[in-house]
């Protein structure tokens, strides 16, 4: 199973069910979500991380019912325990990847 690294906004937008003028309000709104890479044209280019990251923040807003500004004081309380987790995460795609190979 290959597995994409990088995503354009569309891609992201399709993935996560938000449109893309939602996820460029959140990266304004949230700090910690900026793409950091560019493609041709600036294009943002998004990781699975950040993907995921805004699949979380939808879920927080949509399903919880948080505000903008839970969803910011979450993030602030609890960086170092989402980044643990992906790092993980991601770590467990690569071993599954290899077991695949097998």
């Amino acid at each position: 199973m290959d597995e994409k690294y990088l995503y354009k906004i569309g891609e992201v937008s399709r993935i996560v069910g938000v449109e893309p003028h939602v996820i460029r309000y959140w990266e304004k709104e949230f700090s910690f979500l900026k793409p950091s890479l560019r493609g041709k044209g600036g294009q943002r280019l998004y990781t699975q991380e950040d993907v995921e990251k805004i699949s979380k923040i939808k879920r927080m807003l949509y399903e919880e019912g948080l505000k903008i500004e839970g969803v910011r004081k979450f993030f602030q309380q609890n960086g170092g325990v989402e980044k643990k987790v992906i790092q993980i995460k991601k770590e467990l795609r690569e071993i599954r990847k290899i077991l695949e190979e097998i």
